[in-house]
């Protein structure tokens, strides 16, 4: 896979600042207000700042936690995983693999009933859907 890399100019010129602020400044967009939350369309999930393919819909599951949440990325080597120390809790970041923007937070053990035991909350924000064809 090829490293995107841009100068924060460049990313700034061609994300919105609600994009830029959660992608490049690891924020949060407030939550049940993202696009993808509840959504059922059937498709792949990219990231909004380099288009690689990050989810499916297949394993995109209802948490009820305000963001869209996934029990799985596509490959492990879609994402990085960064321990978070911020807010004062110790969280594991997700980042995107191709290009180093922020996507959410990866958690475990909280007894969803998914195959992983795992609740890949991403910003709808940090995404794209592509639709599968005649949806």
């Amino acid at each position: 896979m090829d490293k995107v890399q841009r100068t924060e100019a460049q990313w700034r010129e061609i994300l919105s600042p609600e994009e830029y602020q959660v992608l490049r400044e690891a924020g949060t967009e407030a939550p049940w207000t993202g696009e993808y939350t509840s959504t059922k369309t059937e498709g792949v999930y990219r990231c909004r700042a380099c288009g690689a393919e990050l989810f499916r819909s297949g394993e995109k599951f209802e948490s009820h936690c305000g963001w869209p949440s996934f029990y799985q990325p596509t490959s492990d080597d879609a994402v990085t995983l960064i321990e978070d120390r911020s807010l004062g809790m110790v969280r594991t970041e997700v980042r995107c693999a191709r290009c180093d923007s922020h996507l959410g937070h990866v958690f475990e053990g909280e007894g969803y009933q998914v195959p992983t035991d795992q609740r890949w909350c991403i910003n709808s924000v940090s995404l794209t859907l592509e639709p599968v064809a005649g949806e």
